[in-house]
């Protein structure tokens, strides 16, 4: 670890101790011990550095650098937030619940405050979290303030939910660690919209953790729109545990933030179970992102599919690392792995490690990587039509994303992600010109 680091990792535990009396749950014996076994997990590891193979890639210097504070609490007057997309929303200023921006009047399933709720949450806090092995989900556990709890009943179409998490504008570096608890139990179903979005100008951390249980023949689908500021970090962390029958469908789009890891752990647990974890990375001038993932195949039957795609212009920088794990149990498996990446620039970068680990003898599983440009032939065969050039680049590039969203199953999640895409290409043609 660069002293840099250390530094900053210190800078946490001393927030640690200074707010510990003040925390949710601070009177609750398992909360107590839950974030003092993560703060000394946080303590032994410190901030992952590119010593660490899973981080190798990425560099958080930058984060130990930064002096991250308490977060504020303050809406300025005039900060809109984005038109609602479901019949539902839940809206997190700097990590905390705010109930007065939030619409969750009429929904036919629990949603709410985990502050508020904690104390009727033992057991499923921490129920997937790994802190000891992941030095952010420690990092998570000890400092969480608030967060969203959902839990769908058997049996009922949950609708869409619109999760928003906005960062106040700040004269000072703040950081927040949200922690998601997502439960849908046997044959329910829920989409999930979440959006994450920042001030310009706005120096803060933004670390969530999702904790999420997809009972027996339900179905979660769960759009990530990471619209942070330029000078921004989200560190996110997701686990997921999907049941026999059930299906977790996942697309994560990074269009913001100076630098993001997007990281997803899912485990089929039971019998013809289902994941889909799919994405893409939208990177301008100076920006990193890195998608990590790890799909545990843990039971026969299951099909997962990733495909991830990666935009990159002037100097940015993509990773994607993805494993696919099948154990000896999970025979006839069925797993599809696919990294894509399109360079606009010949300054940028892209880490592609895509792996497969596989202990069952009966299974259809493949995975792999391409890199490529512009196609020479296609813009040729546009501006012959009398296309202009820069509308030619445009309608390639547009192609390959709507390609990566057409996968996506719900139209309103499949509508706010092209909608997105649409508005991030659009700032680069204006930022170009």
């Amino acid at each position: 670890m660069t002293a840099m680091q250390q530094k900053g990792a210190e800078g946490f535990l001393h927030r640690y101790e200074g707010l510990r009396e003040r925390l949710p749950g601070v009177r609750l014996p398992w909360v107590a011990a839950l974030r003092d076994v993560a703060a000394v997990a946080f303590r032994a590891s410190g901030l992952p550095t590119r010593r660490i193979e899973a981080w190798r890639y990425t560099d958080l210097r930058a984060v130990g650098e930064a002096g991250f504070d308490e977060a504020l609490t303050s809406l300025e007057d005039g900060q809109d937030l984005p038109a609602m997309r479901g019949s539902a929303r839940a809206v997190f200023l700097d990590g905390r619940f705010r109930a007065d921006l939030s619409d969750l009047d009429g929904v036919g399933y629990a949603v709410g405050s985990l502050a508020t709720e904690l104390r009727k949450l033992e057991g499923r806090v921490g129920a997937l979290a790994r802190p000891e092995e992941q030095p952010l989900a420690a990092l998570n556990t000890m400092l969480f303030e608030d967060g969203l709890v959902v839990t769908v009943p058997a049996g009922v179409e949950g609708g869409v939910l619109d999760l928003l998490s906005v960062a106040s504008p700040t004269e000072r570096p703040s950081a927040f660690h949200p922690r998601h608890l997502v439960r849908l139990e046997p044959g329910s179903s829920l989409t999930l919209i979440e959006t994450a979005t920042g001030p310009e100008d706005g120096r803060y951390l933004h670390n969530p953790v999702f904790e999420i249980e997809v009972g027996e023949g339900a179905t979660l689908n769960h759009a990530r729109l990471q619209q942070e500021g330029p000078r921004a970090f989200q560190l996110s962390t997701v686990y997921a545990r999907v049941a026999a029958g059930g299906t977790y469908d996942n697309f994560t789009l990074n269009a913001g933030g100076q630098l993001v890891r997007n990281e997803i752990h899912t485990a089929l647990v039971g019998p013809g179970g289902a994941c889909h974890m799919n994405g893409a990375q939208l990177l301008g001038p100076g920006q990193h992102a890195d998608t990590t993932t790890f799909l545990d195949h843990a039971a026969p039957d299951c099909a997962s599919r990733q495909t991830y795609k990666t935009v990159l212009s002037s100097k940015s920088r993509g990773v994607f690392q993805g494993k696919i794990l099948v154990r000896r149990p999970a025979q006839r498996t069925d797993g599809y792995q696919m990294n894509q990446t399109l360079f606009l620039s010949p300054d940028a970068e892209i880490d592609s490690k895509p792996q497969l680990e596989i202990y069952a003898d009966d299974v259809k599983c493949s995975h792999g990587a391409t890199v490529g440009e512009l196609d020479a032939e296609q813009l040729f065969y546009l501006r012959a039509r009398g296309i202009p050039g820069e509308r030619a680049r445009a309608m390639l590039v547009e192609a390959f994303l709507t390609e990566a969203v057409e996968g996506v199953s719900d139209p309103v999640a499949r509508g706010a992600l092209e909608a997105a895409v649409t508005g991030w290409w659009s700032r680069q043609m204006k930022d170009a010109a």
